[in-house]
């Protein structure tokens, strides 16, 4: 392929779309691995049935804004059910626990959505009013992948502004700091717990509807999108926003300009990239823990 600008400019393109994706998953996991230091599998799961349901409401009402409240509310209420009823009876007994329900979890949702959905994609078509291309200086780019890039802007403003400017934000960023003193304050930590964890999971499904369009609906999509967020999460360091964002971005690009230039070692690239962090900071980028 021969190199030009415009080459090089639409590969940071489709990277630049890929890492604000890769952001709406991994941001809710991040904020229940730092906060709650979960190692939550089941939240590439979670990503997955948000999809599912996404199609399911588009395939009955066509209408697709309907399928991002409804799927992500509905993701929610499941996490919280899997927070209240699963992990909560195991949260004391450590983290080899916790990772083994989290699997099970995985498990169940892929054999559910397989028996319910069929194992072969369903591919949901991309809503009319975000259909077609637009030019953006001098090159014809596909709308709905600005829709994703400017979206996940929006989400990261609205957690930005819950985390830094509401009560609500600062308990949860005291309780990624020290959980301990935040219960002798008189803060209820297991509920906040609860509706960190339901959050993180109705965030998981709101990115899944978005994907959706994009990458198609699969069974496999959760497995598929499981390393990538972890390394997210790894190097933008335990509960933090921002560092969930720029390691996004960073796992985005790598991952575009890698297949335009050596496809063969393009998924290397994020794991030397996140040992290169860890050797020099092994909390992350803006890790807020150890």
């Amino acid at each position: 392929m021969e190199l030009t600008m415009s080459t090089l400019l639409i590969y940071a393109l489709h990277g630049l779309v890929y890492g604000m994706l890769l952001f709406l998953v991994a941001s809710g996991l991040t904020l229940v691995f730092g906060m709650m230091d979960v190692l939550n599998i089941a939240h590439a799961a979670f990503y997955m049935l948000g999809a599912y349901f996404g199609y399911t409401v588009v395939l009955a009402t066509g209408n697709f804004w309907l399928a991002l409240i409804a799927a992500p509310i509905a993701v929610g209420l499941l996490g919280a059910l899997v927070e209240r009823y699963f992990l909560k009876k195991v949260h004391i007994h450590g983290h080899a626990f916790e990772l083994l329900i989290t699997f099970g979890v995985f498990f169940v949702i892929g054999e559910v959505v397989k028996w319910v959905w069929g194992n072969f994609p369903r591919p949901m078509d991309v809503p009319s009013a975000l259909a077609g291309s637009i030019k953006f200086i001098g090159l014809t780019y596909p709308f709905y992948r600005f829709f994703i890039l400017f979206f996940a802007l929006l989400v990261l403003a609205v957690l930005a502004y819950v985390f830094f400017k509401t009560r609500l934000g600062m308990t949860i960023r005291a309780a990624v700091s020290d959980t301990q003193m935040l219960s002798a304050l008189g803060i209820n930590v297991p509920r906040l717990f609860l509706y960190v964890f339901s959050g993180g999971a109705a965030l998981a499904g709101l990115a899944g509807v978005v994907a959706a369009p994009f990458l198609s609906t699969y069974p496999g999509m959760g497995l598929d999108m499981m390393v990538d967020i972890f390394v997210v999460v790894v190097i933008g360091g335990f509960g933090s926003i921002m560092g969930a964002f720029l390691a996004s971005l960073m796992i985005g690009e790598l991952q575009s300009f890698g297949i335009l230039f050596i496809p063969q070692l393009a998924l290397v690239f994020q794991f030397l990239l996140m040992a290169l962090v860890l050797i020099s900071r092994p909390t992350g980028l803006f890790g807020e823990k150890v």
